[in-house]
């Protein structure tokens, strides 16, 4: 009785509603296909071409060498000072490398290949789409230390722990563009074309160092970073093919969150000191460790 009031030749009610209802998603589907997914191959390049935010002026090296000389006749009691001009160096050799030390645009361009191949070796290939990447900008500073001071051992199979704190102020950026598979009903069924500009401002934390213990298998330098880090990231967004969505704020605390618990995950350094252990025998150490769990 039910099944032919429904399907009767007759317009109801409950025939109105029913179609109604299939109306609408069909409308929601149709919209979502051909307006913010793109179902073509991969292959069609992005008309659109984020740059960084360049309304800071970008840092140079000088710049920070003599910023870092006044914060030492300002500052008489600071010890970290050497290390400051010592990491700047260190990095400013880094980002030569990274560019084989060519200037200009033919060292941007291969910086730009280096990342970009690193980021879709490292993708999830089935969720995302390659990655391109249209610009990289490495900044010119470098992270600076201060109020270092010691901690005293708490046993006596404890040593001497040291700590200070850790701020790091630069123009750091990548631009990028990716898309989003959607493998339902069927694979490859559509894509949600994404393009993202993430800057880094600020980060700083307080980071502790151990000694190596005379009595380990496998003596290493110790560096913990607690969870209580600042973290200052500004970020751009498209999301769509023909309509397009701009700075969503789910996807900025996406990948915010992203990038907060891949710097916990890692938030302990073992740096293994030549000539008395390898990389493998730490690694088995803090496996150790972590079955103890010790932190």
């Amino acid at each position: 009785m039910g099944a032919g009031y429904i399907f009767s030749l007759q317009p109801t009610f409950t025939q109105g509603l029913i179609i109604g209802q299939f109306s609408i998603l069909a409308l929601l589907a149709v919209v979502l296909k051909y307006l913010f997914l793109d179902a073509e191959p991969s292959q069609r390049t992005s008309s659109y071409r984020p740059h960084a935010d360049r309304e800071a002026p970008a840092l140079q090296p000088a710049l920070v060498l003599n910023q870092i000389e006044k914060d030492t006749v300002q500052s008489e009691s600071e010890s970290t000072e050497w290390v400051n001009t010592l990491l700047l160096q260190i990095a400013n050799v880094y980002r030569s490398k990274l560019r084989d030390d060519l200037p200009g645009a033919e060292g941007d361009e291969i910086l730009r290949r280096r990342v970009e191949d690193f980021a879709n070796r490292t993708r999830p290939a089935g969720i995302l789409d390659r990655i391109q990447v249209h610009s990289v900008q490495l900044g010119a500073s470098a992270p600076r230390l201060s109020d270092a001071q010691s901690t005293p051992a708490a046993g006596a199979d404890s040593t001497e722990m040291s700590e200070f704190d850790v701020t790091y102020k630069d123009n750091v950026s990548i631009s990028l563009s990716t898309a989003y598979l959607f493998n339902y009903p069927t694979f490859g069924f559509a894509r949600l074309p994404v393009s993202v500009t993430i800057s880094l401002s600020v980060f700083s934390c307080h980071i502790f160092v151990a000694p190596p213990s005379p009595s380990s298998p496998a003596p290493a330098l110790t560096l913990t970073m607690p969870p209580t880090f600042t973290l200052d990231l500004r970020s751009t967004s498209l999301l769509g093919s023909r309509a397009k969505l701009a700075d969503v704020p789910k996807l900025h605390e996406l990948i915010d969150g992203q990038i907060r618990r891949a710097l916990i995950q890692r938030g302990t350094w073992k740096i293994v000191l030549p000539g008395l252990s390898i990389v493998e025998e730490v690694k088995k150490e803090v496996d150790r460790e972590l079955e103890r769990g010790l932190p």
